[in-house]
């Protein structure tokens, strides 16, 4: 499968159990390790759980391998390693907190009000 189409799948599989701040860097000009780096939120340990547990099972639906899957025991982060792909799946303080998408090159993510606050 191509790096465009498992990045959009990935998305997808993000969007689907409702992922927050979805957020794609191509990072394969600052490392040799991976080519993109995803990074998403999910408000609880039960939903960032489920967003990492979705990728896993699309993509191996897809045919992509999943290397490995590390943090799901408790849910503040968890890593899904697709080889060239990447991703990661916080809660929103951890996610602040470490603000990958900065130390990646990207912008520090700025949080958008919901509407009718």
């Amino acid at each position: 499968m191509e790096l465009a189409a498992i990045k959009a799948a990935v998305v997808d599989a993000l969007e689907d159990v409702k992922a927050k701040d979805i957020v794609v860097l191509d990072v394969g000009h600052l490392t040799p390790l991976w080519d993109a780096l995803i990074v998403a939120s999910g408000d609880s340990n039960r939903q960032v759980k489920a967003l990492a547990n979705n990728v896993a099972v699309k993509m191996k639906e897809q045919g992509v391998p999943v290397l490995s899957v590390e943090g799901e025991q408790y849910g503040e982060w968890v890593l899904v390693d697709l080889g060239n792909v990447v991703v990661h799946v916080m809660q929103p303080a951890v996610r602040q907190y470490y603000s990958l998408e900065q130390l990646w090159g990207g912008q520090k993510p700025t949080p958008m009000p919901r509407q009718g606050e």
